[in-house]
């Protein structure tokens, strides 16, 4: 195949790890785009990721303000009380401004979409999880051998 004779992508499945509200967007974006341009879409919610999608977080989430070299601040700065909600605010009011969903509703808008959801079954053992822990978009809680299942033929992206 020449570089001109690309196949397009058909099927995506998305591995989110993070729990921030910046470690979460970019996959719930991502498979936003995959399903408007009518790519089959996966999400994986593992470790932290989880926080997207469990019903007492998911409305909690916040910026990652220590570590976090794309804040261009010193760490100690970060970890000041109130530098966290005060910049998960700013980012949240630039959202809004560009249309972007709160996460729980932008992930009720990718479920209605088509796109299906899963929990990592080690990540919610080790936290001692349920389903009920979930939003009810959360379609099952699987291993990763069920994953791979599912994402045969898929791109396979980690956010």
């Amino acid at each position: 195949m020449t570089d001109k004779q690309h196949k397009p992508i058909e099927k995506v499945s998305i591995v989110l790890s993070k729990g921030s509200l910046d470690g979460v967007y970019p996959g719930l974006i991502m498979a936003n785009g995959a399903r408007m341009e009518g790519i089959e879409a996966t999400l994986f919610f593992t470790f932290f990721g989880l926080e997207a999608v469990m019903k007492k977080r998911v409305k909690k989430l916040k910026v990652a303000t220590v570590g976090n070299p794309a804040m261009h601040m010193p760490t100690i700065l970060g970890s000041i009380p109130g530098v966290s909600a005060f910049a998960t605010s700013m980012m949240k009011k630039e959202m809004d401004k560009i249309d972007i969903p709160p996460v729980d509703e932008f992930i009720e808008m990718i479920s209605d979409a088509g796109a299906k959801l899963y929990a990592c079954k080690a990540t919610v053992d080790m936290f001692h999880l349920t389903q009920d822990d979930f939003v009810p978009q959360v379609d099952a809680i699987i291993n990763v051998g069920t994953f791979y299942e599912k994402s045969a033929g898929a791109q396979i992206i980690f956010t």
